[in-house]
C-alpha cells in the first residue's frame, strides 16, 4: 500500500510492555512484523480483538483472514481488493488490506467476479436456505463430538462389537474435527458476507453520485432491514419478562441480583415459578447462546453461561412493562420511514435508466441485507460458544491427568500445542506411564498467564505505518469504518480549537446530551442508569438489552453498517462510531454532547 509522508507510529517502533518479555511465544512466527511491514498501513482491528490475545484465541483471528481472503481473492475474485492479513504485537491484532490498483487487473478480476456473484445474486435466497441448513448440521456436529473419558479399561464393545479402535485415537480425532469445524464455519461465514458489503457498497457508491449531498446514513436507512434474526434473542426476553409479569413472578428479578438466587425463588413459587422456569428451559436453546463478546475470546461466555446479563435486561423490562412503558420496538415507525426516504430520493432522479438502476440496486441490498446481520447469531454466538463449551473439555482431559492446572488454561495453549499435549495423554493412557506435561506445561501457562494480564495495561495505538492513499476495501469501510478521513482524524492530534472534540462516523441522526459511561464489556451493561451515553469500543448483538435504556452510544470502531450503527437507527438515538479513542479521551460521569448528524462528539465537562 503507498502511503503519504506523514502517518503513524511504524511497527518498528514499536516496545514491548516492560514485565512482558518473551510475548512472541504465545503467537505463531508468522503473526510477527517484519521490516518490510513498516511500508504497510495496519490498523487495530479492536471490533473483534479488543483485548490481548490469549494463545488458543489466536485461532479466531488466523482461520478467519484465511477464509475471508479466500473468498475475495480466489473464490469470487473481487475486483479492486484482495484478502486481509494480520499481525500481533503486544497481543493485539492488527489487520491490512490488499488492494488491485492496476486497472488492467481490476477489469480482468471483474469479468470473473460478474459470472460468480452474479450466480448467487440471481439464487440468493435459495442458497441461503441451504446456507442455513449446513450451519445447523455443523453446529450438531459439533454438539455431537465426544471426547473419551480414557477410563483404566476400555469399553467392553470395543471387544464384543469388534470395532478394531481404542478410545484414545478419538482424542486426536475429534479434536481435529473441533478444529476443522472451526475452519468450515468461517468458510460459511464469508461465503455470503463479502458479497452482502459489495451489495451495498455499490449502491452506496451510486446515491453519492446522484445525490452529492446526502448522509451516508440516509442511504444505510434505505437498506436497513427492520425484521432480522439480530433482534430474535432481546425479543425473547421481552417475551420472558412479559410471562413474568403476568404470572406475578417479576418480584424475583432486581437488577444485579444472583441468578442462581432469582433461579431458587422461582422454585419455590409453586406452579406459576415452574411455568416461568419452563419457559425459560424452551428459550435457552439457542436464544441464550449469545456470547457476551462477539466470539472471538473464550473467556466471553455466552448468556447460557452467565444469566446476569439477560436476568438484569428482564428486570428492567418488567419494571418498564409494571410502569406501562413500551418495550417493543417501533416496527412499523421504521418501515415508513424507510420507505418515505426511499420515495423522496427516488423521485429526485430525472430519467427511466436512473430509476431502473436505483430500484435494482436497492432490491439486491434489501435481498442480501439480512445474511449480513442475521449470519452473526449462527457463526459468531450459536457455534462458537458451543465450540468454546465443547473444547473446554478437551480441557478437563488434561486436567484430570495433571497436564494442566485447570480446564481454562487450556486456551494459553497455541491450538498446535493443545494438539501436542493430548497425543501425550493418548501415549501415556496406552502405555500405562506418566505424562511428561505434568511438569512441563504447569510453569509456562503460569507465566503465559501473568504475561497476559500484564498486556491488558498497554494501550495500542488505533493504526501504524503510513497513511494510505485511498481505501477501497468494502468491508473496511462498511464494517470498521476505515476510510482516508477517519485515518487522518485519527492521525492529527487535538489542538487548541478542538481538544474536547472528537470525530467519527455520523451514523444514526438527531442530537443527545448527558452523562456518559464507558463501558469495555457487556458484562457491563448492568452499569449503565437510565438516560446515559454509552461509550464503548463496540457492540455486537449481545448488547441489545442496553439500547432501550441509553439516550445515545459512541464508539471506537465502526462504520454505517457495523453493529452500533444498525442498532442506534432501529432505535432512533444518536450514534457516531469510529472515533479511534472515545473510551481513552471521555471518562464515566463526564456530560457530553453526540451530534448523530455531524458525527462530532463534544465533551462538555
Amino acid at each position: 500500500m503507498s502511503g503519504k509522508s506523514q502517518g503513524f507510529l511504524l511497527p518498528s517502533e514499536i516496545r514491548d510492555v516492560p514485565g512482558t518479555e518473551g510475548w512472541e511465544s504465545m503467537y505463531p512466527y508468522f503473526t510477527r512484523f517484519r521490516p518490510e511491514d513498516d511500508k504497510v498501513f495496519w490498523f487495530y482491528n479492536a471490533m473483534h480483538f479488543p483485548e490481548p490475545m490469549p494463545a488458543f484465541d489466536v485461532l479466531t483471528a488466523e482461520i478467519p483472514y484465511q477464509a475471508l481472503g479466500a473468498f475475495t481473492t480466489r473464490v469470487f475474485s473481487f475486483p479492486t481488493t484482495l484478502g486481509i492479513d494480520h499481525r500481533i504485537v503486544n497481543g493485539r491484532i492488527y489487520i491490512t488490506a490488499y488492494p488491485v490498483t492496476e486497472p488492467k487487473e481490476i477489469q480482468r478480476r471483474l469479468s470473473i467476479f460478474q459470472e460468480r456473484a452474479g450466480h448467487y445474486f440471481q439464487n440468493w435466497n435459495k442458497l441461503y436456505e441451504e446456507w442455513k441448513g449446513r450451519m445447523l448440521a455443523l453446529i450438531k456436529e459439533v454438539e455431537d463430538i465426544t471426547v473419551p473419558s480414557l477410563p483404566e479399561f476400555d469399553d467392553i464393545e470395543v471387544v464384543t462389537k469388534a470395532r478394531g479402535i481404542a478410545q484414545n485415537h478419538y482424542i486426536r480425532e475429534n479434536y481435529h474435527r473441533c478444529v476443522e469445524a472451526f475452519s468450515k464455519m468461517w468458510h460459511h461465514h464469508f461465503e455470503f458476507l463479502m458479497l452482502g458489503y459489495g451489495a451495498y457498497l455499490v449502491f452506496f457508491e451510486f446515491c453519492k453520485k446522484a445525490f452529492p449531498e446526502i448522509s451516508d446514513q440516509t442511504v444505510a436507512r434505505m437498506v436497513a432491514g427492520i425484521d432480522v434474526f439480530m433482534f430474535r434473542p432481546d425479543g425473547e426476553l421481552k417475551k420472558l419478562a412479559l410471562l413474568a409479569v403476568d404470572l406475578k413472578v417479576d418480584g424475583k428479578f432486581g437488577d444485579g441480583s444472583n441468578p442462581a438466587d432469582t433461579l431458587a425463588a422461582l422454585g419455590q413459587m409453586g406452579e406459576r415459578g415452574k411455568a416461568w422456569l419452563e419457559a425459560l428451559e424452551k428459550t435457552r436453546h439457542p436464544w441464550f447462546l449469545m456470547s457476551t463478546g462477539d466470539g472471538f475470546y473464550h473467556h466471553h461466555r455466552s448468556w447460557n453461561d452467565d444469566l446476569s446479563v439477560p436476568f438484569s435486561a428482564i428486570a428492567r423490562y418488567t419494571d418498564m412493562i409494571n410502569k406501562g412503558q413500551s418495550i417493543e420496538r417501533p416496527t412499523e415507525r421504521l418501515k415508513a420511514e424507510r420507505e418515505r426516504i426511499i420515495a423522496e430520493y427516488r423521485a429526485l432522479l430525472t430519467s427511466d435508466e436512473e430509476r431502473g438502476a436505483f430500484d435494482q440496486m436497492l432490491g439486491l441490498c434489501h435481498l442480501v441485507f439480512p445474511f449480513v446481520e442475521d449470519h452473526k447469531f449462527y457463526c459468531e454466538h450459536w457455534f462458537t460458544t458451543i465450540w468454546f463449551n465443547k473444547l473446554r473439555e478437551f480441557g478437563a482431559l488434561l486436567a484430570r491427568w495433571g497436564v494442566i492446572a485447570d480446564a481454562e488454561d487450556f486456551f494459553h495453549l497455541h491450538h498446535t500445542e493443545a494438539d501436542l499435549a493430548l497425543q501425550e495423554v493418548s501415549l501415556a493412557w496406552a502405555s500405562g506411564g506418566v505424562p511428561a506435561g505434568r511438569g512441563y506445561w504447569k510453569p509456562i501457562l503460569k507465566e503465559r498467564k501473568r504475561i497476559w494480564e500484564k498486556l491488558k495495561d498497554w494501550s495500542p495505538p488505533p493504526a501504524l505505518g503510513p497513511i494510505p492513499d485511498d481505501i477501497a476495501d468494502p468491508a473496511l469501510q462498511m464494517l470498521w469504518g476505515i476510510t482516508s478521513e477517519t485515518i487522518s482524524a485519527w492521525a492529527r492530534k487535538p489542538d487548541a480549537a478542538d481538544e474536547h472534540e472528537l470525530h467519527g462516523f455520523a451514523a444514526s441522526p438527531g442530537v443527545a446530551e448527558g452523562v456518559a459511561r464507558v463501558l469495555k464489556s457487556a458484562n457491563d451493561i448492568g452499569l449503565m442508569q437510565e438516560g446515559e451515553i454509552l461509550v464503548c469500543p463496540v457492540t455486537n448483538p449481545s448488547w441489545g438489552p442496553v439500547f432501550g435504556k441509553i439516550r445515545a452510544t459512541v464508539s471506537d470502531i465502526g462504520g454505517t453498517m457495523s453493529h452500533a450503527a444498525i442498532v442506534a437507527r432501529e432505535y432512533g438515538m444518536p450514534a457516531v462510531v469510529g472515533t479511534g479513542g472515545a473510551t481513552k479521551r471521555i471518562k464515566t460521569g463526564q456530560r457530553v454532547r453526540v451530534d448523530g448528524n455531524t458525527g462530532v462528539v463534544t465533551i462538555l465537562g
